[in-house]
């Protein structure tokens, strides 16, 4: 029974914008699985972790009651449930925003011309809120998609919804006006969960893995030979997460220098480096950063 055998359950979306990311983060954690994307679940091999395949609207109340352990959903959708969940990490993927938009041609220009107008929403209790937030009174017009036509049918003056690229908003002749919730993938955990003493070991286990793959995000390792007379005006150049690793080579007054770096930054550090003596540069990816 897979709902008692005692292992991780971690829930994910089964398909959607989510999906892809959330399958490459747990593999490069080391977890070998085959993910259903069909089925309820995905058993891993070497870990004591089911990855339980939902709609991503279920998964803020399915670890809010505890039915999975763990969950990768978008803070919006957390917000928009008022989940009562613990929030574990942010994942820095699925990045959008929850905007108010209206018609481009449309006179409201500001969130104050919004009083009293109708507004079209598939987010009403984050609606309700930053409307609240913002002492604004106006009538939220509660939908089920679609969204972007309300202003075109006469439905609403006004429609706030997620927005990735804008591309919609553009197709449907509408244009922001005030962003109510910047949101991305996170990491949740049942409360219960997570104050338990067996499940807690497997959850914080499985947030070293995740910790030490986020950080090694858009990171690369370099190594270097230079003349060991270079090394003052090396390390000025080099960032490193707390300083280069130096190394004496067998040819006299040579060293090699290992660091990490961005790779936005490699190629204007590279240039620099040669510059200043550096040689025989190697860059290799990193999986993993454990600090």
């Amino acid at each position: 029974m897979i709902a008692g055998n005692g292992r991780l359950k971690i829930a994910i979306q089964k398909s959607g914008r989510l999906t892809d990311e959330s399958v490459e983060l747990l593999r490069k954690c080391g977890f070998d699985f085959e993910f259903q994307r069909h089925g309820l679940y995905s058993p891993c091999r070497n870990f004591d972790i089911d990855l339980l395949a939902l709609r991503d609207d279920d998964i803020p109340e399915y670890v809010q009651d505890g039915v999975a352990d763990l969950g990768i959903v978008g803070e919006n959708l957390v917000r928009e449930r008022n989940a009562k969940v613990k929030h574990l990490t942010r994942l820095g993927y699925g990045h959008c925003k929850l905007i108010i938009s209206v018609p481009a041609k449309s006179k409201v220009t500001t969130l104050e011309k919004l009083k009293d107008k109708r507004i079209a929403t598939t987010y009403p209790v984050t609606l309700k809120h930053f409307l609240r937030t913002n002492k604004m009174k106006a009538d939220i017009v509660e939908l089920s998609g679609a969204v972007e036509l309300a202003p075109a049918l006469d439905v609403a003056d006004a429609i706030c919804d997620i927005v990735s690229t804008g591309t919609t908003l553009r197709v449907n002749g509408l244009k922001p006006l005030t962003t109510v919730l910047e949101s991305q993938a996170v990491l949740i955990s049942n409360p219960t969960s997570y104050g338990g003493e067996k499940k807690r070991e497997l959850i914080e286990r499985l947030m070293i893995r995740i910790s030490g793959c986020l950080q090694a995000r858009g990171k690369r390792y370099m190594m270097m030979n230079a003349p060991a007379a270079s090394i003052e005006r090396l390390k000025k150049i080099l960032p490193s997460l707390k300083s280069p690793t130096i190394v004496p080579l067998a040819e006299k007054d040579m060293i090699a220098l290992h660091t990490v770096v961005g790779e936005d930054e490699f190629w204007d550090l590279m240039e620099k480096l040669k510059k200043n003596g550096a040689r025989d540069i190697v860059v290799v990816p990193i999986e993993t950063i454990i600090t």
